[in-house]
């Protein structure tokens, strides 16, 4: 009996997303299991499996199509030997990457891909079928037009990981000499929008228009959190599952939740009906991409320690960038910080992102002279700026939240007890 194979929901608050690769084609056996296609969502590029087994009959939306709406069929999976019913219709509200003509099918009319080399529609040192790739380096190679088809991969069973995409980049010719990609004077070239980078347009434009910002900015001296940092680290074992390395961002983390448990007016969300307050500390931390950015979510960040909030974000991050992450971990999030001080950057302000109510931007330390007491002295100072919904956070808030979450780095013993 054929089966509707529906545009699966990635996540609570997913509406539609892009059909960016199928994996199978028409006629190819399917396993329950099976990676049928690839969907790009607003934060990451995940990898749809099947639930049934079967055979791919009809593919109903080509890659490429934008704003495919959740449970929209998709394709149509027949058992062996079965046809697939003549009623079946490609659905019509969904955008493809590039219109087709009567003469001309829809993929022609796409960017031609930037091969390293020449090569044949089939190449006879190469099977025909799923080329092996990591999410990072299909998402890299989407971007800068790269045929995975002619990349050799280095990865383990010949996957091709991130490394392979970026040489086939140093090799391949220079962007400006594609002749599909539209091209301005002086050699311009328009990169179309990921759907990330749409999302993270349309969501800032109406964080920044919609949501009554105010900033407040504090300095806090680094001193004695880098020298315990220092300490911590130094009794570290070597190696196993008891290592770890804290970085000053793994102690800012912790020194943010333990400021909201002694503030909770900040660790809140505005409603229309209620201000909603948030018992855990769930701490987004904004980690950049090649194409965008992306929060995955340290949560109940009061609760663990040092070391645990440590190995979390490193896997967090790591998985980030390899676009590994599940909805649930990078979705929600009760409180955001963007570090940039790893830039140099002396101080900035951040974007709310709703429906959070705050976002700490953590600028770089660096050592000035001080006054304490009545001397001159030098400290590692670095400069926060907490960005805040007012509809949320009166300022008087914001200012006891700052106060507390400096006094938790300034005395960072607070962090281990």
């Amino acid at each position: 009996m054929a089966t509707e194979i529906l545009m699966p929901a990635l996540s609570p608050t997913m509406t539609e997303g892009k059909l960016a690769r199928w994996l199978k084609k028409e006629g190819d056996a399917v396993n329950s299991g099976d990676v049928l296609a690839e969907i790009e969502t607003d934060k990451a590029t995940m990898e749809v499996e099947a639930i049934e087994e079967g055979i791919l009959g009809r593919i109903l939306v080509q890659e490429g199509a934008e704003g495919v709406a959740v449970n929209t069929p998709i394709a149509i999976l027949v058992e062996e030997g079965e046809a697939v019913p003549d009623n079946i219709d490609t659905p019509n509200n969904v955008a493809s990457a590039a219109p087709a003509t009567a003469s001309q099918p829809a993929a022609a009319s796409a960017p031609a891909p930037i091969a390293t080399q020449a090569a044949p529609a089939q190449r006879a040192d190469k099977p025909v079928g799923r080329v092996v790739a990591s999410p990072l380096a299909r998402r890299i190679a989407r971007q800068k037009n790269i045929d995975l088809a002619a990349l050799k991969g280095t990865g383990p069973n010949g996957r091709i990981v991130k490394r392979d995409v970026e040489a086939a980049l140093n090799k391949a010719p220079d962007a400006g000499q594609v002749a599909s990609a539209p091209t301005a004077s002086g050699g311009s070239r328009a990169v179309p929008h990921t759907t990330m980078r749409k999302v993270i347009a349309r969501r800032l434009s109406e964080s920044k228009s919609t949501i009554p910002h105010f900033y407040v900015s504090i300095d806090v001296e680094l001193d004695a959190l880098l020298a315990l940092r220092s300490q911590l680290n130094a009794m570290s074992p070597a190696e196993g599952a008891d290592a770890f390395k804290l970085s000053v961002n793994d102690m800012l983390i912790k020194a943010s939740a333990v400021a909201l448990k002694q503030v909770p007016e900040v660790n809140a969300s505005y409603t229309e009906d209620a201000m909603i307050l948030h018992e855990d500390a769930d701490i987004s931390v904004a980690v950049s991409l090649d194409d965008g950015l992306i929060t995955p979510i340290v949560k109940q960040a009061d609760r663990k320690s040092l070391k645990d909030i440590s190995q979390e974000a490193k896997d967090l991050i790591s998985r980030a960038r390899a676009g590994k992450l599940k909805p649930e971990e990078f979705q929600g999030g009760t409180f955001s910080i963007s570090n940039m001080g790893m830039y140099g950057v002396k101080d900035f302000a951040a974007i709310v992102n709703p429906p959070q109510a705050a976002i700490l931007a953590i600028a770089a330390g660096k050592k000035q002279a001080v006054v304490k007491g009545n001397e001159l002295a030098i400290a590692t100072v670095m400069t926060v700026t907490l960005s805040v919904d007012h509809r949320v956070v009166d300022g008087a808030a914001a200012a006891r939240w700052l106060s507390a979450f400096r006094a938790a780095v300034e005395s960072p013993l607070s962090l281990v007890l």
